[in-house]
């Protein structure tokens, strides 16, 4: 599709450096940003079934949503569905329906655990003021931390959840009062040996939280209020959201223990609520356009609208990786990375984002310039519904589809964007030929959960296959002789050649699995070139329409 912008809209050129700081966030349609409106109105249509009564087990997925979508600097897509209020109590009984409230695209959510990226920033500008060391130990700043042997602790270990600390402790019920409670976070005993493990803890960032406050010599609302929200315009972030904005709050859970109803307004964490509705690791409420501004200033290098929040050396520092030592934990200074589970078809080594128990998330993806924010109020009114991940995974994998991928070689290729627990196969007719071997040439844009592999196999009677040994090259692959290929983040073609020994009629297939979860988005195979004896038996290019594809859809892009 044509765009202004030659790169906009193409997932297989992707970007390197920051956006213009100048970039702000506009509305257009998905055509005016060279994106294919299908896979964006499917993921939006599928929010809004997910917040169906009978959805999941008898009950919606989530009460309702709202989720705002980037590309490039574009608003290209906003979806409001269900319900900001809809139960009267923890057992799901339904509000009658003039006392329900709809989701709108200005409702205010409990961003619960992705406030933990607002005390990240917020270390970060201390850092660049500084007042803070990342390689110091936090007791340098908040010297009683140092007790039970966690004077060596530092503030990189924290941001990255490699302190050793156990995730939580229940500082509502058993401590009595703040100070209480906050001591008692400073006089916990690591688990594990500090930088040996990645255990995610709400204590590392109740402790950052505290030291924010020590050092700045303000309180965390303050310093995020005066240093974050304010400068972006985010108007509807912060904590403890004032009382006139209660009729755009979604309601979360009903909790009987402790005893406070029906919760709305008020932060669901009770960790955070008894500290005061402030905390490190939870508290911040927000909108949906809130965060996509917050997810364009950290594109853009840390600045929006002429206001800087971080240097570009420091955003990049932040979205590093300093988990190369935990596999599949990727953290950078409180963003993750490379989360499959929820960045969907998005993900690659530098995917960022974070997670909120309440059932928020916010994706970066600086590869392609895009911001995914899904916000839904998934505890209304119960924890035990259920996750809603399936629902992250398929927002961020509607943008990730939508984006274009030009085919290797000619006008298209085939293409296989299957759900969980499904089969594609891509088939050629019977190739008959006298003998020797047959070569096997293709191309493939491969990105899929390394457990949903991509296969070729081979076939005299078209019941039995045998898997097929391939040599690819491309950047990216996989080195050697392999006879699967999966992988997310490459974002690049691969050229793949195979031998098949066989006589007489051979029928070759591209057979595509993915199993019960996280599924990314999608294979394409092209450029297919089939000779034996020096004489071509199948190209691809010139005949298309040869290839029987059952879950393979032919595309031109």
């Amino acid at each position: 599709m044509a765009s202004t912008n030659p790169a906009s809209g193409r997932f297989d050129q992707p970007y390197t450096g920051f956006a213009p700081e100048t970039t702000v966030l506009a509305e257009v349609t998905p055509e005016e940003a060279g994106l294919d409106p299908a896979p964006l109105r499917a993921a939006g249509d599928q929010l809004r079934a997910w917040t169906g009564s009978e959805a999941v087990e008898g009950h919606p997925l989530f009460a309702g949503a709202v989720g705002t979508l980037v590309h490039n600097g574009m608003v290209v897509d906003t979806v409001t569905a269900g319900s900001a209020v809809r139960y009267a109590d923890g057992s799901g009984t339904e509000l009658p329906a003039n006392e329900q409230v709809p989701m709108r695209a200005d409702t205010i959510f409990d961003m619960a655990s992705v406030t933990k990226l607002f005390t990240s920033i917020a270390v970060l500008q201390l850092v660049e003021d500084g007042k803070v060391d990342l390689d110091a130990p936090v007791a340098e700043y908040l010297p009683e931390f140092a007790a039970q042997g966690k004077g060596s602790i530092t503030v990189t270990q924290l941001l990255t959840h490699t302190s050793g600390l156990e995730p939580e402790l229940p500082l509502w019920r058993d401590w009595p009062d703040k100070a209480a409670r906050i001591k008692a976070v400073m006089d916990v005993r690591p688990q594990n040996r500090p930088g040996t493990t990645y255990t995610y803890s709400d204590l590392n960032l109740i402790t950052l939280g505290v030291l924010v406050e020590r050092v700045s010599g303000t309180g965390l609302d303050e310093a995020v209020s005066r240093r974050i929200t304010g400068p972006l315009g985010m108007t509807d972030t912060g904590f403890n959201p004032p009382e006139a904005k209660l009729d755009r709050i979604a309601a979360t859970e009903y909790q009987a223990d402790p005893p406070r109803g029906m919760v709305r307004g008020q932060v669901h964490d009770e960790n955070a609520w008894s500290l005061g509705g402030v905390s490190g690791h939870a508290g911040i409420f927000s909108t949906s356009g809130d965060m996509a501004v917050l997810g364009q200033s950290l594109l853009n290098g840390g600045a929006y609208a002429g206001k800087r929040i971080l240097r570009e050396d420091t955003v990049r520092t932040m979205l590093t990786n300093y988990n190369t030592r935990f596999p599949g934990d990727d953290h950078g200074l409180g963003f993750e990375l490379n989360q499959l589970w929820y960045m969907g078809g998005l993900s690659s080594p530098t995917t960022a984002g974070h997670t909120g128990y309440t059932g928020t998330s916010i994706v970066l993806d600086p590869q392609s310039r895009s911001v995914v924010v899904l916000l839904t109020n998934r505890v209304h009114p119960s924890r035990s519904w259920g996750s809603i991940n399936p629902a992250r995974q398929a927002y961020a994998t509607g943008l990730a589809r939508a984006m274009a991928v030009r085919p290797a070689k000619g006008p298209r290729a085939w293409f296989s964007g299957i759900g969980d627990s499904r089969t594609a196969t891509l088939t050629t007719p019977p190739l008959a030929h006298t003998g020797g071997d047959l070569s096997v040439d293709f191309a493939t844009f491969v990105n899929s959960e390394p457990t949903d592999p991509l296969v070729l196999e081979a076939s005299s009677d078209g019941h039995r296959w045998q898997p097929v040994e391939l040599r690819v090259r491309g950047e990216g692959a996989p080195e050697g002789p392999v006879t699967a290929l999966a992988g997310t983040g490459h974002r690049s073609w691969w050229n793949v050649h195979a031998s098949v020994p066989a006589t007489g009629n051979v029928t070759l297939r591209w057979r595509f699995t993915t199993d019960g979860s996280n599924t990314a988005r999608g294979n394409y195979v092209d450029a297919v070139r089939v000779t034996a004896d020096k004489r071509v038996l199948l190209d691809g290019e010139r005949q298309p329409y040869a290839f029987a594809g059952d879950g393979f859809r032919l595309l031109g892009r």
